[in-house]
């Protein structure tokens, strides 16, 4: 019997329909990592400006409100380290939406806690439930072309160093309209609506299923290798850099320059246009350099920062534009850096993305937190100590990308 075969033109319909659905599905993807992005920073650095207010409902110091966010981090890390790897073997879109479910819980229940041990009990649920963003890498890795992986973490990292600088900003206007609730009810608004992005976008999709029946101890295997550890703290150094000025923010334009909090807001919103100056490089860059060259292009960047702070004039040094100046080139190192180490470190587990991803993830925050804490004890030499910083962090990082570049050539001569 003669087989039918389809009009050639129908089945090129057909094919434009499917690219089509393809493209819009992964529009709305990205969206729902945008959101994932943003929520990310709510938690955090939205409710810095409510600390005075938190302390006054509660009636306790802004020392104890500040522990608050100790508690949220420790919440935040322990939880993410069981996610990832839950999420190979169950599934991103369960593990998203549970994480989401109990993180827009804890948010409520922040709005109506009466005491401080109330509040921080919500406010550990609520970091548990956040530990779910750390799936943003995993899907990434899963529903996405290597080119397209690269291009969307310069996308979340812009997004995510955008909304960070535009946090004290918001932060103000939510505790002037909804006192220091307003941040909580923001933020369980854009968890229900990323709930409803996810249950949409992806039912039935269990991306992490392709490797639920890798053995545990496998799937912890590619994260263990030199390289993979190597990648993680490059991309470390990266976030760590940034995290560092924008802990000693504060001090630096309230304290040292007298800045009002409108005027600190409005000059980290001139330090947001880095990550987009950043982001756009980083794009371009990646179009003709390879990976290696992009790492040691970021770099050099903060490298060259932290020189530039050093060797400034005091006088220049503890100014606007000898602040920003650096700062900018700084980040836009950060920007090039992060994205090309995080490509390559979750390219060595393909198989376990959400393991990989929050390893990476906990080596970052760890990496981060230590090295911010370092910088801001030193109250005096502020500034110089940052600048020190830099300089250390992009040494260390060259080093270390050296040996990995070295260690590779030299494993695939002998493979050879």
């Amino acid at each position: 019997m003669k087989t039918l075969e389809p009009h050639p033109e129908k089945q090129h319909c057909r094919i434009s329909d499917d690219q089509t659905g393809t493209v819009r599905r992964q529009t709305r993807i990205v969206m729902l990592l945008i959101l994932m992005t943003s929520l990310g920073v709510f938690p955090l650095d939205v409710i810095l400006p409510s600390f005075p207010a938190l302390a006054d409902h509660f009636d306790t110091d802004t020392a104890r409100i500040a522990f608050s966010l100790s508690v949220f981090a420790v919440g935040f890390a322990i939880s993410q380290l069981a996610i990832g790897p839950l999420s190979d073997q169950l599934g991103r879109r369960t593990l998203l939406l549970a994480g989401l479910g109990l993180a827009v819980g804890g948010a409520i229940g922040c709005t109506f806690a009466d005491d401080l041990q109330t509040f921080l009990g919500f406010r550990l649920m609520q970091a548990m439930g956040c530990g779910c963003f750390v799936l943003a890498n995993a899907i990434i890795q899963d529903l996405f072309a290597d080119q397209q992986r690269r291009q969307l973490r310069i996308l979340m990292v812009s997004i995510s160093g955008i909304c960070i600088s535009v946090s004290p900003l918001l932060g103000t206007m939510l505790q002037m309209a909804a006192g220091w609730q307003g941040s909580f009810y923001v933020f369980a608004a854009l968890g229900l609506v990323t709930i409803g992005f996810t249950w949409k976008l992806m039912p039935g999709d269990n991306p992490g299923s392709a490797c639920s029946g890798v053995r545990w101890r496998d799937r912890f295997r590619p994260c263990l290798t030199l390289e993979f550890a190597g990648l993680s703290l490059l991309s470390a150094i990266a976030f760590a850099s940034h995290f560092s000025f924008i802990v000693v923010s504060p001090l630096l334009f309230l304290d040292r320059l007298g800045f009002t909090p409108l005027e600190f807001a409005l000059s980290l919103l001139c330090y947001s246009l880095a990550y987009i100056a950043g982001g756009y490089a980083a794009s371009r860059l990646g179009s003709f350099a390879s990976a290696n060259t992009q790492m040691m292009a970021g770099l050099a960047l903060i490298l060259v920062a932290g020189t530039a702070i050093i060797l400034l004039p005091e006088a220049w040094r503890e100014s606007l534009p000898g602040i920003l100046v650096p700062m900018i080139i700084c980040t836009a190192g950060s920007s090039i850096l992060r994205p090309a180490a995080t490509c390559q470190a979750l390219d060595l587990s393909a198989q376990s993305a959400g393991t990989a991803s929050s390893l990476l993830n906990t080596v970052v925050f760890i990496v981060g937190g230590v090295v911010s804490a370092l910088v801001s004890s030193a109250d005096g030499q502020l500034l110089q100590t940052l600048g020190q910083t830099f300089v250390v962090l992009g040494v260390i990082g060259i080093l270390l990308l050296n040996v990995l570049i070295f260690l590779n050539s030299r494993k695939q001569s002998l493979g050879s």
